[in-house]
Parts: C-alpha cells; sequence; structure tokens
C-alpha cells in the first residue's frame, strides 16, 4: 500500500520531532571545539590605520563696497557653510574607511597676514588650502609653497590669468572662469538667436575684464557687439531721497541712440548699478551678464539631479540658501575627500595625483561628473544660467559639439590655452 502522509497538527508534530533528531545526532557526531579565552580576539586581523586629513578655508580681508541691493548683502557664514558641509559629507564616507577630515578656516586677515597663517598651517601638516583670495593673493601662495606636498583649490576668483598666463602647477579651480561663464551666456544667446548685443560696462578692473571675457565669447560664437558704453556711477544718488527718480531719468538717456541690439550686456561684477538697467532702458530689451540673466555655477533654487536634497541639507545646515561661493568650496573640499576615498590613502601626494589624473570624476548635482582640465587646471563642468527666482537654463547648449566633451565649450580649450605649468614635460 503506498505510504499515506500525515497532515495538519500531526504533520507538523512529526516534522518537528524528526528535526530534533537529526539535530542531536549531528551535535553527538561533531567533534568537541574549545571555548574561547575571555581575552582572545574575535579577529586576527590587524585594525585600520586612522587617517587624518586636515583641510584649510583661507578668506582673505577684502574692502568692497556694499551691493546695491540689502538682498545681496553677504551672509556671516559665507562659504564656510559650504566648507562645513562638504567635510560632513567626507566623514559620511571616511568613516568606512578610516579616515577623518577636519576644518581650519583662517579669514578676516590681510593679504600678508593670511600668507603667514597659511604657512604655519602647512608646516603643521596641511597639505589641502581652499581659497577665496584676491588673485594676487593666490599667486603669492602658490609660489611660498611651490616646493611643498601642498595643493590649492581656488574657489573664489574667477580671474582668467590664473589659469593662463599666470597659471601654478599646485592650484586648481573650482570657481568657474570668466571666460567659461561669457561663454555659457553666448551660447544661449546664440542659440535663442539674440546675436546683437548692446555692452555696458564699469570702469574698475573687474568689469573691465569680464567685457574682454564677453567680446572673447562674441567673437567665439557668432555675436556682435553693436555699441560699448562706459557708466560712470555716481554713488550718491541711489540711496538719497527722490534717487529713484534720478535714476529713472537716468538710465533711459544713458541707453538711448544706440544701435539696433538683442540684448543689453551688462559688466558690473560689484554690484553698484547693473540693477538699475533692468526695466529702465530706453528700448525695451532684455538685460543679462553680472545682473539680469546671469551665469553662475550655483543657483539657489535648483532642483534637478537631486539637488534638491543637496539644498536641503545645506539650508539645515546653515539656516540660509546655498549661494555660488559656498559651492565652489564645497565642490573643492568633496573633491579632496572624492579622491581620498578612491585611492583609499591620506597621504597627500597620493591624493593629489588622483585630482590630477583622468580617472577623477566627481558626482556635484549637476547631471554630469565633474573632472579637472589636464591643460589648465580647471573644473569643467556645467555653468547655470538663471534669474534671481529660477534657473533658466544651462549650459553648454544644445548644438555646440566638442570632439572630447561639451563642457569644454565653456572656457579655454586646450588649443587655446597659454598655460604653461600644466604643459607635459
Amino acid at each position: 500500500m503506498p505510504a499515506v502522509l500525515p497532515s495538519g497538527a500531526s504533520a507538523v508534530r512529526n516534522r518537528s520531532l524528526a528535526a530534533s533528531a537529526i539535530v542531536a545526532c549531528l551535535l553527538l557526531a561533531a567533534p568537541a571545539m574549545p571555548a574561547p579565552a575571555a581575552s582572545q580576539p574575535l579577529s586576527n586581523a590587524p585594525a585600520a590605520a586612522h587617517q587624518r586629513v586636515t583641510i584649510v578655508l583661507a578668506r582673505e580681508r577684502r574692502d568692497l563696497p556694499p551691493p546695491l541691493s540689502l538682498l545681496d548683502m553677504p551672509a556671516a557664514n559665507d562659504a564656510v557653510a559650504g566648507a562645513e558641509l562638504a567635510i560632513n559629507d567626507n566623514n559620511t564616507t571616511g568613516r568606512f574607511l578610516a579616515q577623518e577630515f577636519a576644518l581650519a578656516v583662517v579669514e578676516g586677515l590681510p593679504a600678508d597676514a593670511l600668507i603667514a597663517e597659511v604657512e604655519a598651517r602647512v608646516r603643521q601638516g596641511a597639505a589641502f588650502v581652499v581659497l577665496d583670495v584676491a588673485p594676487s593673493t593666490v599667486l603669492a601662495l602658490a609660489d611660498r609653497l611651490k616646493d611643498a606636498p601642498v595643493m590649492l583649490l581656488n574657489a573664489g576668483s574667477a580671474d582668467d590669468g590664473l589659469r593662463g598666463e599666470g597659471c601654478r602647477r599646485n592650484v586648481l579651480h573650482t570657481a568657474p572662469s570668466r571666460s567659461m561663464l561669457a561663454d555659457a551666456l553666448a551660447q544661449y544667446l546664440v542659440w535663442k538667436r539674440w546675436r546683437r548685443w548692446f555692452l555696458v560696462l564699469g570702469t574698475d578692473d573687474a568689469d573691465q575684464a569680464f567685457a574682454a571675457a564677453l567680446r572673447r565669447a562674441a567673437k567665439r560664437f557668432g555675436a556682435k557687439i553693436v555699441q560699448e558704453r562706459a557708466f560712470n556711477l555716481d554713488p550718491g544718488n541711489r540711496r538719497s531721497d527722490g534717487g529713484h527718480e534720478q535714476i529713472q531719468a537716468q538710465m533711459p538717456a544713458f541707453s538711448q541712440n544706440v544701435p539696433d541690439y538683442d540684448v543689453l550686456l551688462v559688466a558690473d561684477e560689484s554690484g553698484q548699478f547693473g540693477d538699475y538697467l533692468p526695466y529702465r532702458t530706453w528700448d525695451a530689451r532684455p538685460v543679462a551678464g553680472t545682473q539680469g540673466l546671469v551665469a553662475t555655477s550655483w543657483h539657489p533654487a535648483l532642483e534637478q539631479w537631486g539637488a534638491s536634497q543637496f539644498q536641503n541639507r545645506f539650508v539645515r545646515l546653515a539656516n540660509r540658501p546655498m549661494r555660488a561661493l559656498d559651492y565652489n568650496v564645497w565642490v573643492a573640499i568633496r573633491s579632496i575627500g572624492e579622491a581620498a576615498a578612491r585611492t583609499r590613502s591620506a597621504r597627500a601626494n597620493d591624493i593629489i595625483a588622483y585630482l590630477r589624473s583622468q580617472e577623477f570624476e566627481l558626482a556635484a548635482f549637476k547631471g554630469r561628473k565633474l573632472s579637472y582640465r589636464s591643460w589648465n587646471g580647471q573644473l569643467r563642468q556645467p555653468i547655470l544660467l538663471g534669474t534671481p527666482k529660477l534657473t533658466v537654463t544651462v549650459s553648454p547648449q544644445p548644438g555646440f559639439l566638442h570632439q572630447t566633451s561639451e563642457l569644454d565649450t565653456l572656457g579655454s580649450d586646450k588649443p587655446e590655452s597659454v598655460c604653461k605649468a600644466y604643459a607635459s614635460p
């Protein structure tokens, strides 16, 4: 007769008894194992050595005029908050690799005192210095530390000379250059078929430099500057009673009798007059450049590519939106952390070599991996174009092609570079 399979409670009870019998047999057959001593370690593998990386954030005291708008007053923790968020992010990964990242802030000092303090920090073991200083201070520090295993990361200066004839081998740049910003803006204007530009510039050296970048971009992408005019600022008007009435009359007169143009470009980096131009020009034209539609490395309203989560983390830390300088500093410190994680090393030479290598890539909430150009140390990255409230577009624009990376259509490409320090030996 065929076997009858038990069912219900009997089946469960029978299976339990059978399993218990099997386990008892295995225990009896197994050889006896000695109990571990109380002091015996659970593993004979050596513990990982703790590695510490100290990063210095150096900010030079600069006597700049106050911004035109009270909304543009810099925060007390400008740049520092971006550094703190990056240190937290580095340590999130670093604790799994026995790596620890520490931040030392040097700020509020004039150039000479700041250079001396940074040198003291380097003697104490710091090998990475993130800079928000004037171009001359970048060069002075780079030359003083050229024989030390130290990497400087420029997060504050857009000066093209630092990436060109004044480039230094021990300096990387996370801040976009003026030529990158101008190219990003020019690509969009050309894509919109707004090819005729009226250029208004200030008298400061920085304004002149940005105007030169716009001229270069116009020539590069097929636009035409139909006229240039320099604006001579009268700072007394803007805060005097009735000052808005004077400006309302001044701007239309200033922008009158210009050959037909599509967009007014303004070069006013210190923000002393550019915000007076929108809605006050003689002709009804859009305004772009340093005011109006602005090219920047970061925008506080960006939401794509996981940026919302990133923005929220920053707001929880700093109680304010992230600005471009915060982002530039964050990218610099995250670059160091990424290189340390990939090399599993805290040695300065290992991290620096990886930062310079073709293998380095950084995810930075812009939809593309970022890397450093081998010919001048500039971070290649998308550039955001936006108004004060929203991003409008992201450059490089569709149709602007490149043989290796469309990101290299922004700024000085390898054939155009005059940087010698990064040239192959």
